[in-house]
């Protein structure tokens, strides 16, 4: 998955430091596409550029490589970087570097995103000692948010219930949603798989989870079992495609980054 790099570790610690001339500098434009060249068949990120004039604030390191991101768009002179969406790097690269692409992008939305306080509406600042923006007209703190969101492997005898959706992701996915305010995760599947589908479940069981920075989320994966006779009612204005597939008819995705792509396979395989 995305954030399976061992050896290698991220470290998300916080700290205030001055980026250095070795430093990775993680340059986003207005639409969000993170500025790289990957001529050499790798992603490779720009260093750090003293003639900047945005403000840069520390991100977090992997191994002993820190990585710094740029408060404000940023251009290059050097004609071998381009500006490319996340999506584009995901569907082309894997390892340590596109995982810190994600992350970064995490970062840079929640930045993005916060530069005026939700209390009194003034500029926020960068926090002294943690990763936190503050006001500093009325003291309000904002802290980087994290989207709770479930992925459901829907089993019945020998098949998986896979999906796809109507709009956007065009490959194979399980049932999928957000936790809604007052619900728990199981709570949260029990939901998402009546109303995608109108399967009821039971024997609710963690899998794994997965941080995905495209969205800000945390994904947190479940398999069930359906309970009673698995019929679909198929949610039509969010599928396109809802059915029981049996284990050796499973297609998955093209590529092995996902929490989802991981599930299908491992029932794909028998080992679950």
């Amino acid at each position: 998955m995305i954030q399976d790099i061992f050896p290698s570790r991220l470290d998300n610690s916080f700290r205030k430091c001055d980026i250095c001339e070795n430093d990775d500098f993680l340059c986003f434009d207005s639409e969000g596409r993170i500025l790289v060249d990957t001529h050499s068949g790798k992603i490779v990120f720009p260093k750090n550029d003293n003639n900047a004039v945005n403000k840069k604030v520390y991100a977090f390191s992997v191994d002993d490589k820190r990585y710094f991101i740029a408060l404000g768009e940023t251009s290059s002179t050097d004609p071998s970087y381009e500006y490319l969406t996340i999506r584009q790097l995901r569907d082309k690269f894997s390892g340590k570097e596109l995982f810190a692409a994600f992350t970064a992008y995490h970062l840079w939305k929640w930045y993005s995103d916060n530069r005026f306080c939700g209390k009194c509406g003034a500029e926020l600042g960068l926090h002294e000692s943690e990763r936190a923006m503050k006001c500093e007209k009325c003291g309000n703190t904002v802290y980087p948010r994290i989207n709770p969101a479930v992925i459901v492997g829907v089993i019945k005898d020998d098949s998986i219930l896979i999906t796809r959706y109507r709009r956007g992701f065009a490959h194979n996915a399980l049932v999928a949603g957000f936790t809604e305010i007052g619900e728990t995760l199981e709570e949260t599947v029990r939901r998402e798989v009546m109303e995608e589908t109108g399967v009821k479940v039971k024997n609710i069981r963690y899998y794994k989870s997965q941080p995905w920075g495209m969205a800000q989320d945390i994904l947190v994966g479940f398999y069930c079992d359906a309970d009673g006779d698995g019929g679909i009612h198929m949610d039509e204005n969010e599928l396109k495609y809802a059915e029981w597939v049996k284990r050796e008819d499973i297609e998955l995705q093209p590529y092995s980054h996902s929490l989802t792509n991981e599930m299908m396979k491992i029932f794909k395989e028998g080992k679950i």
